[in-house]
């Protein structure tokens, strides 16, 4: 099977759960259909912004069984799969594949450091179980072990290990990583702040949570990237800074999920123990998104 290779804007799915536990699916659906209908180039349930950290595991399949339902095949699936152990991560990869997705974002959940040649079993297991592309993420913000450059090397020896997710958000050791891997992974940007950096330097896309809010100009951006045309997108991007400042001064999850609710997509509080933003703080998100014509009445 020739599977299409990934590149392009592909938003955090949020997962809205409700009191219950219970996953708001045509909630979750409507939000697929639409960052769809904006333009984006895949989807990426189970992400950071996707509270995976705090969701059952039926729950993780409920979310992404919606993603690929509503999807239907019209873009790439790209699903997060976490955990602290090799066999549950090789299982959940395994369920994820069995559900239809169409490729995993192997993220290594860590409490305790984890040695370098237990970073590259990790990661492989995961590979080598799965017949799908893989993607590698590195956040140096909430792991304990990074992925370094010496194991990445090591891992782009793994067939199906195609594309790395880097939140590092540092473009001089981003830049040497890309040198050193000569194309053999290509590299997404985690950070919705330096897309165009890493564009310049050679990266496919961007993978991020405020994408899910602003689809339709990350899109946008993403097209002036990638034709060259880089006066034009830093000024987008410098447009669009507003948005980036609000999800770095706030948590991730309240943050997207505070601006979803704003744009009419009723997908309810942060999963507990996460807290719902309130007062100041939407309003302060309400002017961002009023200020680049994105609240409920302006991106329908």
């Amino acid at each position: 099977m020739v599977r299409k290779e990934f590149a392009g804007v592909f938003p955090y799915l949020v997962s809205p759960v409700d009191s219950e536990g219970r996953v708001k699916e045509s909630v979750l659906a409507s939000l697929v259909k639409h960052l769809i209908k904006k333009g984006v180039h895949g989807l990426t349930p189970l992400g950071s912004t996707g509270e995976f950290a705090y969701l059952t595991w039926p729950q993780r399949q409920r979310v992404v069984e919606v993603a690929v339902e509503a999807a239907a095949g019209r873009v790439p699936v790209v699903a997060g799969v976490a955990h602290t152990s090799i066999p549950e991560a090789v299982r959940q990869a395994k369920e994820m594949e069995k559900i239809g997705v169409d490729g995993i974002l192997a993220i290594m959940d860590t409490y305790f450091p984890v040695s370098a040649e237990g970073v590259a079993a990790y990661f492989r297991g995961i590979a080598e179980a799965v017949s799908l592309p893989v993607v590698l993420y590195t956040n140096p913000t909430f792991s304990a072990t990074q992925l370094s450059a010496e194991v990445i090397e090591t891992l782009a020896a793994v067939p199906n290990i195609r594309y790395l997710k880097d939140a590092s958000a540092n473009t001089g050791n981003l830049l040497t990583l890309m040198n050193r891997l000569e194309g053999k992974i290509k590299v997404f940007s985690a950070s919705a702040h330096i897309p165009l950096a890493v564009m310049m330097f050679g990266g496919v896309g961007w993978m991020a949570g405020p994408s899910c809010v602003v689809p339709e100009e990350s899109v946008r951006l993403y097209e002036l990237a990638r034709q060259r045309h880089w006066e034009e997108a830093i000024i987008l991007q410098k447009r669009l800074w507003g948005i980036n400042w609000v999800f770095q001064k706030y948590a991730l999850a309240p943050c997207i999920k505070a601006c979803l609710e704003l744009q009419g997509f009723p997908v309810g509080d942060p999963i507990p123990p996460l807290q719902p933003l309130k007062g100041p703080a939407v309003k302060e998100i309400e002017a961002v998104l009023s200020a680049l014509g994105a609240l409920a009445s302006e991106t329908r």
